[in-house]
């Protein structure tokens, strides 16, 4: 990878889902496009639920994209004339996407991720913490709370439209929930453990 003449930093966009993380990542790339920039777009291969080859947001905006398995896959694709690289959905990689975001933005690079910064149990998920923490720039979007209107803060999953239990697995492939953006107070994890101060 040749080394880049501007310097590199990292940019996060994260928040619940339905805050337009993705609408937000499709506009960067636009306007990116727009001024002649050369970006590459990643999302992980697991991420199948509206295109194998796209990235595409809940309001059905659409960006190519190329699938990947492993962090380290998106160094193959890193040319000479390369200005930025997206990674969406990040919070589904293995903590190496930290490692490689440094690598790039490092090389001159400006490294866009999205992902969402908590799961439904409104913990910290996957390797988001950390690339939050090495971040020049963070972006942390809100939805709105289906049940009262306020900012949204936290995904609510739910399973036969019943709040999942704290002990389901983190991710489900091909599972029967579906999710809605909540607030803090009406956020539901039956089973979570109570935070005693």
């Amino acid at each position: 990878m040749a080394k880049q003449t501007t310097s590199g930093w990292i940019e996060i966009i994260c928040g619940p889902m339905f805050a337009g993380k993705t609408e937000e990542i499709i506009r960067r790339i636009k306007r990116m496009e727009y001024a002649k920039q050369n970006v590459l777009v990643f999302k992980p291969t697991i991420d199948n639920r509206y295109s194998e080859t796209k990235i595409v947001s809940h309001d059905k905006r659409e960006q190519s994209s190329i699938n990947i398995n492993q962090p380290k896959e998106i160094l193959n694709y890193i040319k000479p004339d390369t200005n930025c690289v997206v990674i969406d959905e990040a919070q589904f990689f293995s903590d190496d996407i930290v490692n490689v975001a440094q690598h790039l933005a490092d090389s001159g690079l400006r490294v866009i991720i999205g992902g969402l910064d908590s799961d439904f149990r409104g913990e910290p998920f996957g390797p988001m913490p950390q690339l939050l923490a090495i971040a020049e720039k963070v972006d942390k979007l809100t939805a709105i709370c289906v049940k009262s209107g306020e900012p949204a803060t936290r995904t609510q999953r739910l399973i036969d439209g019943k709040p999942a239990n704290y002990n389901d697995p983190i991710v489900l492939v091909a599972g029967s929930e579906s999710y809605e953006p909540r607030s803090r107070k009406h956020h539901e994890v039956p089973g979570k453990p109570k935070n005693n101060l």
